[in-house]
């Protein structure tokens, strides 16, 4: 017997079984992602991620073996999401200048709105409660704003004695401080507008770049001010 599609009944029903377990799959994940960004990892339990997801504790377990499973399963979709943003922004043709504080900005926006990307840079922060590996902190990242900064530099747009390598961990570890301050002190609802005060104060000939950023300019619009020296978020 066939389905409507034309399908075996048998090949249909593997399918939205298949289906059902990615969606049951992707929920837990979810959710978990969820508990670990409000409650931290070592406050979670599988019985809250089960919870959470309105299934039982075993349904979990057929998923994910353990809880540090489940840590390094967020963690290694925070990781596939800041590739993801970095392509966004090389897509724009920015300058290599604006394409670094483009793609700061939207990775702070990306920090502020997405559950996922919250518990990402959590767990690592916690990694050392984590009994499992999780993936070396920002390396990719740290190394596209490298580049970045190296094409600048060839470009003449930007002039700095720090070479680019040196500038750009500067640049990666003061942001994700930022966005952990903001984080504590404002639950990340000014990391946007702390992000371009960074970027103006290392990257200081980014001034023309700037107005080129979309979303540099979506955020100082939002907040009543210019692209330079607009109002803040106190």
């Amino acid at each position: 017997m066939n389905d409507p599609s034309g399908r075996p009944a048998s090949a249909a029903g593997k399918e939205l079984k298949q289906e059902r377990a990615l969606r049951t799959r992707e929920g837990i994940l979810d959710a978990a992602a969820r508990l670990f960004a409000d409650k931290g990892y070592p406050a979670v339990t599988i019985l809250d991620v089960a919870q959470q997801t309105n299934i039982t504790k075993g349904a979990v377990y057929f998923h994910y073996a353990n809880k540090e499973a489940l840590a390094a399963a967020v963690t290694h979709e925070f990781y596939r999401r800041l590739p993801a943003l970095a392509q966004n922004v090389d897509e724009l043709g920015l300058s290599p200048l604006a394409s670094v504080a483009e793609l700061l900005t939207r990775t702070a926006l990306a920090l502020r709105d997405d559950t996922v990307m919250q518990a990402g840079a959590r767990l690592q922060i916690e990694r050392a409660l984590i009994g499992t590996d999780l993936p070396v902190p920002f390396q990719d990242y740290t190394s596209l704003v490298s580049t970045w900064l190296e094409k600048a530099v060839e470009l003449g747009e930007l002039r700095h004695t720090t070479p680019p390598g040196a500038m750009a961990r500067v640049i990666v570890a003061a942001f994700f401080g930022t966005q952990h301050i903001s984080w504590v002190l404002h639950d990340r609802r000014d990391i946007a507008e702390r992000t371009l005060e960074l970027v103006e104060a290392v990257l200081p000939s980014c001034h023309d770049a700037l107005q080129t950023c979309p979303s540099a300019r979506a955020v100082r619009t939002s907040v009543g001010g210019s692209v330079h020296g607009g109002t803040s978020a106190p």
